[in-house]
């Protein structure tokens, strides 16, 4: 590893050192079988750290968004895949910041045992995509329930979570002053919703990633798990996305730094013309080049969880360090497979499952071409181009 002792050190040893028992062999078996890898999970829940953002008042460790990204990025830096679990941090801020003390109570402990997953969000929609605000499944009122009418997609680990985050509109988009007014979050009991309104399924894609659409059909949501103010859902909705993208952006620094040691390692060792190929500038160049990118976005992830940690605006960090970091991990993942040749596509050498992994972040959980538009406006000042 490149780093010297940092303030998270005693993070990274406990959480390499849960890593290490679950080698390269136990993720590529997941990925071939398309499976969950239930048992890394397990042992995460098990150990504490998925609940390391829940004050300890709730029985969590009361750590900030930097100490969880810490754990997210070491995960990946070790050969394993974050997505799995990255949902239980992101989703647990919107809750954290915006749910009645009566909320926080019923649910925080049993997630901080690991008794309870909240793996899910469901925000996207197959028709609107990021444009967020004119989503189209509707929430309205009905005596002490609401009804969930509408469609998702792309939601993230259904199967696997016990609850899940839902974004809905409950105020028409023609009766609102402002687009991003009328929509409402709430906690969604998947136990009691799948079957019963919800209808899940899985879309099979070219990662190993649990995702699915979701169909709601009448599904009825009690008012208590409102989350906040009704209307306000979507300003609640951004302290998940702040914090979801920090942490991805993590997860690419630690691939960035996985793909880095593979490459370093196998150019030392990998002798061709009589000399190890590291030897040549046109192998040491791009993967001293690809070592400078993560070292860069690795300050701006820092930045973004600092803000975040201190309750400060940090849109415009956390949308820089996911599109910096995720950027440095593919370059990297690019240098890697590279220099490992052909040897790069053999599934025994995990690059090219690392290799599929990382490039999702090209895409999600935001795209590259919206954080452009969002530093065009918000940062610079230049009118909006949508």
């Amino acid at each position: 590893m490149f780093h010297e002792t940092d303030e998270y050190q005693d993070i990274r040893d406990a959480v390499r050192q849960l890593c290490r028992q679950f080698p390269d062999e136990y993720f590529r078996k997941v990925d071939e079988e398309k499976a969950y890898p239930e048992a890394f999970v397990d042992a995460l829940m098990e150990a504490g750290w998925l609940a390391a953002m829940i004050p300890e008042e709730y029985g969590g460790t009361g750590l900030g968004l930097g100490a969880a990204s810490v754990i997210m990025e070491e995960i990946n830096r070790s050969g394993g895949n974050a997505g799995a679990v990255h949902g239980q941090m992101y989703n647990m801020s919107t809750l954290l910041r915006n749910g009645s003390v009566e909320q926080k109570q019923k649910y925080l402990p049993s997630i901080a045992a690991g008794k309870l997953r909240i793996q899910s969000m469901a925000v996207t929609e197959p028709t609107t995509g990021t444009d967020t605000t004119k989503l189209k499944t509707t929430a309205v009122k009905k005596g002490d329930r609401y009804v969930v009418n509408g469609q998702k997609v792309w939601i993230s680990r259904v199967q696997h979570s016990d609850l899940m985050i839902l974004l809905a509109r409950t105020t028409p988009l023609a009766e609102v002053k402002k687009k991003s007014q009328g929509m409402s979050i709430f906690i969604v009991d998947l136990h009691e919703a799948i079957g019963k309104g919800l209808t899940v399924r899985p879309i099979p894609n070219m990662v190993n990633h649990e995702t699915n659409e979701l169909f709601f059909e009448n599904l009825e949501i009690p008012e208590e798990n409102l989350i906040g103010e009704e209307g306000r859902g979507f300003k609640y909705i951004l302290d998940g996305l702040n914090a979801e993208r920090t942490l991805i952006a993590a997860e690419c620094i630690g691939d960035g730094y996985w793909f880095i040691d593979r490459a370093r390692n196998y150019a030392n060792e990998r002798i061709v013309f009589d000399r190890p190929i590291g030897q040549n500038q046109g192998v040491q160049f791009p993967i001293a080049d690809a070592f400078i990118e993560v070292e860069a976005a690795n300050l701006m992830r820092f930045e973004a969880a600092r803000r975040f940690d201190a309750q400060k605006d940090c849109g415009a960090q956390a949308n820089m360090a996911k599109y910096l970091a995720a950027k440095a991990s593919w370059e990297a993942a690019n240098v890697c497979l590279q220099t490992h040749g052909g040897f790069g596509f053999a599934n025994e050498y995990d690059v090219e499952r690392k290799f599929r992994e990382t490039r999702l972040y090209q895409v999600a959980p935001i795209s590259t071409n919206l954080i452009y538009s969002y530093v065009a406006e918000h940062i610079l000042g230049l009118p909006r181009s949508f």
